[in-house]
């Protein structure tokens, strides 16, 4: 069984700029972020940013997607546990926007290597509890 599943996710920023002159090579950068916030119900909020952009002049190129993503996880899963899990549930979907974005500019596409976030040190920073769309407006 799963002890993770990803139930919903979205792109919640995408910023694309492309300056470069035709045909003209350049080495990309890659800056991942992930964080996880938890709710009540073994649901969690997993946001992953990632920006890619030309190592020599990020004005030339860059794309920054953040993508929001909804959990469902196992009972008693330990955070760190379900950190690591959801970032691989939520990990091809960001990948993919951002190689059908480069593509659909009319350039090769920007593949963003994989992350092996297990062998990652983990900053684990407790974030605020966030309000599932279901439980209402709390005052």
């Amino acid at each position: 069984m799963k002890t993770v599943n990803l139930k919903s996710y979205r792109c919640t920023q995408l910023q694309f700029n492309n300056n470069l002159a035709p045909n003209k090579k350049i080495e990309l950068t890659n800056k991942y972020s992930y964080n996880c916030g938890y709710a009540k119900g073994n649901i969690c909020r997993g946001e992953f940013k990632v920006e890619v952009s030309d190592k020599e002049d990020p004005k030339n190129f860059g794309i920054t997607v953040v993508m929001v993503g909804i959990f469902e996880c196992e009972e008693g899963l330990a955070k760190e546990k379900l950190h690591v899990e959801s970032f691989r549930e939520l990990f091809p979907f960001v990948r993919s926007l951002v190689a059908t974005v480069t593509t659909n500019a009319g350039m090769p596409p920007v593949i963003i290597p994989a992350i092996d976030i297990e062998k990652q040190e983990i900053y684990k920073v407790e974030m605020p509890r966030f309000q599932r769309p279901d439980e209402g407006i709390q005052g």
